[in-house]
């Protein structure tokens, strides 16, 4: 059996981050959660294999979705990324050949994108 592409999605949003896995997971993914940007740089830092990082921009904690998406591409410099906010106030530290998806978003259109950025 092919393995199933892994996404790490951080999400500080409980129900949020429920969905999201349900239905990317139903989309045959993988998915492994964080909560927060530390949890997510443990994650990260363990070398954990993962194929995308989706990540809110926003979350509690010293790190941000910007700050780990950077960890990310230090670790995995080709990793795609797609970033997701509420808010667009603060100025984008987008990493290259990343997407941000603004929210409310459907899951189908995390889907989509992981899929544009040749995932699944």
């Amino acid at each position: 059996m092919k393995n199933r592409p892994r996404i790490l999605v951080v999400e500080d949003e409980t129900m949020l981050i429920e969905v999201v896995a349900a239905e990317l997971e139903e989309a045959g993914f993988e998915v492994v959660t964080a909560l927060t940007g530390e949890a997510a740089a443990t994650i990260l830092a363990a070398r954990t294999p993962i194929d995308l990082l989706f990540t809110d921009i926003r979350l509690p904690g010293a790190l941000d979705g910007w700050g780990v998406a950077e960890q990310a591409r230090a670790l995995q410099p080709d990793l795609p990324v797609i970033y997701v906010t509420g808010y667009s106030a603060e100025e984008p530290r987008q990493v290259r050949d990343s997407l941000l998806v603004m929210k409310p978003y459907r899951p189908s259109a995390i889907i989509a994108a992981a899929r544009r950025l040749g995932i699944g």
